[in-house]
């Protein structure tokens, strides 16, 4: 019993020699002192022994220190205390009788840094990379201190002081380890784990495996876990602090068989109902839960050992989302223009029948042709361009002369239409994080539909009313970034009812509509949507190869330009109103 004792005592030290039999170590040899010596590129820690000894050795941390454990050891003498100076990153230096059997020297470094240990015939050196100058120290005389030549040595007063404490002291520290395994019986790798660790780790029933691994340097935890993870095995904390090793099999075994408990957790910000799906992700097989609408609770049931883990979880998830506030403008421009240019006139005399601008009566009382053309004696008759209608003219100019028996009569009729619709919506809306929100700024307008398919005998068609939605619309669903950008998916429509000049439709629907995903930054504004659509229509009527005469062509016809313009332009602007800091 006394010789496994030793071993776990080994292990927490910081190494375990390879084979890992739990033997004695040697006996009789002597530290005979340590000292501080500088050396080309490094920095030397000279301990002096004497017979034959182990050297053993790990890394500590908070403060930072190398642990030099010299097995089969005592000291010679009374320990001599540091004088305190940092040489080369050393600050300190302790060493006591650590065990009846083992002189541990403890290291303090401003910082943790490569080392390597020799062990030579009378000494242990032990080496850090240093440019530094500084000088030696030495806790004994330099008669008895083996030193390189050129180093200073100072004899300091001789003081007692506490050996270091062991590892299991200092186990919030994440103590890290150096060991070595071969072939090693798994009960006494975590029996060294938990000797090096301090913490209670039960192996479970009927365990059995070898280990052979090599561990230098690292977190004594990690390395508990990448060991026994070799072996098919899990740890899993019990309360209390207690760990367990044993298969899957068993730990799932062992929560079937723990008792269950029953939580209510109330929850403030989210909505219990939506947090169902993701708390049943986290809880065990025997777990289960439920939302209460009433309180927006949640009741959840599982193993005791989880139950705590679980509530965490769901606090975790109520956090205090931060609110947006998002401002859009649509401008819609709609703009038609038209323009119509064109001449009429005719030439004849009072003889003929035949005008169309301007009538005369006929003496005759016969009726004549408006299109004859009569050539004969002193009369002449033509009509040009007489046909030619512009509706709603603008500028109507006649201009009449008499030339001989015949008169010419002509008229410039000119128009100019302008059309301008000009639509500024600017929808606002606050909203939570990552939950949609809807604006929607219209009006349902009824349409009549006539069914002509209906019409029978003296009965009149049958007509319906249905109603259209139109008018500005906004659904955007904000996301608020770690760096107070706003990740929003947005859509924007804006529609509206024109008359159609097909009687057999009525009326049409025009639609803009713009669907985003953008990411802005606090305050910013970005458009979302731009687009500009032009449509020129020209029409040009008039006497055939005569109106496509170049520069006089226009004498002998109409010409009729219609171009419409719109132009849609979609902005917004998020602004978070609330961090969702408590």
């Amino acid at each position: 019993m006394r010789r496994i004792l030793w071993s776990f005592l080994a292990l927490a030290a910081g190494i375990v020699t390879t084979p890992p039999v739990w033997a004695e170590g040697p006996t009789g040899g002597e530290v005979t002192g340590v000292s501080v010596q500088p050396a080309p590129g490094r920095a030397e820690v000279l301990i002096n022994v004497k017979g034959a000894v182990e050297v053993r050795n790990f890394t500590l941390t908070d403060p930072s220190r190398l642990v030099i454990d010299v097995v089969g050891a005592h000291i010679s003498g009374a320990a001599t205390a540091y004088d305190g100076v940092n040489r080369a990153g050393i600050l300190d230096i302790k060493y006591a009788q650590f065990r009846p059997d083992v002189v541990r020297i403890a290291i303090y470094l401003s910082d943790l840094r490569p080392y390597q240990v020799d062990r030579q015939a009378d000494a242990i050196r032990v080496s850090f990379g240093s440019e530094d100058e500084f000088l030696a120290w030495s806790t004994a005389s330099p008669a008895d201190m083996t030193a390189p030549q050129g180093a200073v040595a100072r004899p300091r007063p001789e003081v007692s002081v506490a050996p270091e404490a062991p590892p299991a002291a200092i186990a919030s520290a994440e103590p890290r380890i150096t060991v070595t395994w071969d072939r090693a019986d798994i009960a006494d790798v975590v029996a060294g784990f938990a000797a090096f660790s301090g913490r209670t780790i039960i192996l479970g029933k009927d365990i059995k495996g070898a280990v052979s691994a090599e561990i230098t340097n690292q977190p004594w935890h990690q390395a508990f876990l990448a060991v026994i993870a070799t072996q098919g095995l899990q740890a899993v904390e019990l309360p209390g602090g207690i760990i367990r090793v044993d298969s899957p099999q068993a730990l799932s075994a062992l929560d079937s068989l723990e008792p269950v408990e029953t939580r209510v957790v109330r929850i403030n910000y989210a909505t219990a109902a939506g947090l169902v799906p993701t708390v049943k992700s986290v809880l065990t097989k025997r777990g289960t839960v439920v939302a209460d609408t009433t309180t927006n609770s949640l009741i959840f049931t599982d193993t005791r050992t989880r139950v705590d883990a679980a509530e965490q979880f769901i606090k975790g998830l109520d956090v205090r989302t931060p609110q947006v506030s998002i401002q859009s403008k649509l401008v819609f421009v709609d703009r038609t223009d038209v323009q119509s240019l064109g001449l009429q006139y005719d030439l004849g005399d009072n003889n003929v029948y035949f005008n169309k601008l301007v009538q005369r009566p006929d003496a005759s009382g016969e009726p004549q042709d408006p299109n004859t053309v009569v050539i004969g004696g002193n009369s002449l008759a033509a009509v040009a361009n007489a046909n030619g209608i512009l509706l709603g003219s603008a500028l109507d100019v006649v201009w009449r002369t008499t030339i001989g028996g015949f008169t010419f009569t002509a008229f410039l009729h000119a128009l100019q239409t302008v059309e301008l619709a000009d639509v500024q919506a600017e929808p606002l809306v606050t909203t939570l994080d990552n939950r949609q929100a809807f604006v929607d700024v219209g009006e349902d307008v009824p349409l009549r539909v006539v069914d002509a398919g209906s019409l029978s005998g003296n009965q009149g068609a049958k007509s319906t009313v249905s109603f259209k939605e139109t008018g500005i619309k906004l659904l955007v669903t904000p996301h608020v970034t770690n760096n107070r950008h706003v990740l929003m998916t947005v859509h924007a429509e804006r529609s509206d009812i024109r008359l159609s000049p097909s009687a057999d439709i009525g009326f049409t629907v025009r639609k803009q509509v713009a669907d985003n995903q953008l990411l802005v930054a606090d305050g910013e504004t970005a458009v979302i949507g731009g687009l500009t659509v032009t449509q020129i229509d020209k029409t040009k009527s008039g006497i055939p190869f005569l109106v496509d005469l170049p520069l006089v062509g226009a004498l002998f016809g109409y010409t009729t330009t219609n171009e419409h313009r719109q132009d849609l332009i979609i902005l917004i602007t998020p602004r978070i109103i609330d961090d969702g800091s408590e």
